[in-house]
C-alpha cells in the first residue's frame, strides 16, 4: 500500500467525524424518518406502533452508547478532545437523561396505552424530541468541526 495513502487513511480513522456522522445517520433514520412513518401506516394499531417504537428506541439507545464510547476513544487518540469536549459532553448528558428518565417514562406510558388506559399529560415526549433535535445539532457540529480540524492539520494550520 502506498505510504501516503496509509497515512491519509490513518488520519481519517483517527478523526471522530466518521463516527459522529454515522451516529447522526442512526438518529435521523430512527427518530426523524421511521418513527413518524410508523404512525401513518393504516394497518398498524397505535399500541403496536408504540410497542415497536419502544423496542426500536431501546436498541437505538444502546447503539448510541456504543457510538459515544467510540467517539471518546477516537477523540483521545486524535488529540482533538480539547476542541470537541463541550459538544461530546453535552451528547453524553443527553444520552444519560434519555436513558435514566425519558425512555423509562415513555415506556411506562406505552405500557398504559397497551393496557387500554390513556396516560396523564406529560412533558416526556416533548423533552425527548427537543433532546433528539439538540443531539442532531451537536453531532453535526462535532462532525464538521472534526473535518475542519483534519483539514487544518493536513495543511499545517492549527
Amino acid at each position: 500500500m502506498n505510504p501516503d495513502l496509509r497515512k491519509c487513511m490513518r488520519a481519517i480513522i483517527r478523526n471522530p467525524a466518521w463516527i459522529t456522522f454515522t451516529w447522526l445517520g442512526m438518529v435521523l433514520g430512527v427518530s426523524i424518518l421511521s418513527t413518524p412513518i410508523r404512525f401513518t401506516a393504516t394497518t398498524i394499531t397505535r399500541p403496536v406502533a408504540l410497542d415497536v417504537g419502544r423496542v426500536t428506541f431501546a436498541a437505538l439507545n444502546k447503539a448510541e452508547f456504543v457510538a459515544l464510547i467510540i467517539v471518546l476513544i477516537v477523540l483521545r487518540v486524535s488529540g482533538s478532545a480539547r476542541a470537541l469536549w463541550i459538544p461530546v459532553f453535552a451528547l453524553a448528558l443527553i444520552l444519560i437523561a434519555q436513558s435514566a428518565w425519558l425512555l423509562p417514562e415513555l415506556g411506562a406510558r406505552t405500557d398504559m396505552i397497551i393496557a387500554g388506559t390513556e396516560p396523564p399529560p406529560s412533558i416526556a415526549h416533548s423533552a425527548y424530541s427537543v433532546l433528539e433535535l439538540t443531539k442532531l445539532v451537536l453531532l453535526s457540529y462535532a462532525g464538521f468541526r472534526s473535518l475542519q480540524l483534519l483539514y487544518e492539520g493536513a495543511n499545517g494550520r492549527s
